[in-house]
């Protein structure tokens, strides 16, 4: 009777292995200086080791290893900023913000990558838009609280005044980690959570 040889798929543990190999790969290449938009499957294969075929057996093409990074990069973010809600008080906002600018100053190279290709392409915008939507969210959430509990102007709009300020304070925070000095960083951070806060959070109620 002749034998038959089944293909094995790899385990969970090989597969995250593999996974880890070639998102750190590109993140080496980024860092280095490549752009995302130039920078081939080929060259991200032969960085992490693998072969071209080995990459898609991983991912589906480029855009799906960028959702991959732009999922990490986000919730690094998210778990700093949501460790800092206004019970912290003022001072608690500016140290978040300060740790979520130096965060994104570490990984420049990947916000980069993220805001090129969201440039053009259709379903990496969304989906960068969904994660900072999170954050608005959140935002809403405190606003509403702090609002109810007579923190803030009963005339503040909690979802517009989120809405405002996470996508403001970011483009502000993006702009300064691409293309400002890294000594300013703290300052430029302060400033943010100091609008923040008394923009929204400590509004005075209008007369």
């Amino acid at each position: 009777m002749a034998s038959v040889t089944r293909r094995t798929s790899p385990g969970p543990n090989r597969r995250a292995a593999a996974d880890a190999k070639i998102l750190e790969a590109t993140e080496r290449l980024l860092a280095g200086g490549a752009s995302f938009t130039e920078l081939g499957v080929q060259r991200i294969a032969a960085e992490a080791g693998v072969v071209r075929s080995t990459f898609y057996l991983h991912f589906r093409d480029k855009t799906e290893l960028l959702l991959r990074l732009i999922d990490t990069l986000a919730d690094g973010a998210f778990n700093l900023i949501g460790s800092a809600p206004p019970a912290a008080g003022r001072d608690g906002l500016v140290a978040a913000m300060v740790r979520d600018m130096r965060y994104y100053r570490e990984r420049r190279h990947l916000l980069a990558a993220v805001l090129e290709v969201s440039g053009y392409d259709a379903v990496v915008r969304e989906f960068w838009n969904t994660q900072l939507q999170r954050f608005t969210d959140l935002a809403e959430v405190w606003l509403r609280s702090e609002q109810e509990a007579g923190h803030t102007a009963l005339d503040l709009e909690p979802a517009t005044a989120a809405r405002v300020f996470t996508w403001g304070g970011f483009q502000v925070l993006a702009n300064h980690v691409l293309t400002g000095p890294e000594e300013q960083d703290e300052i430029v951070a302060r400033e943010i959570a100091l609008l923040e806060w008394y923009g929204a959070f400590r509004r005075p109620a209008q007369d």
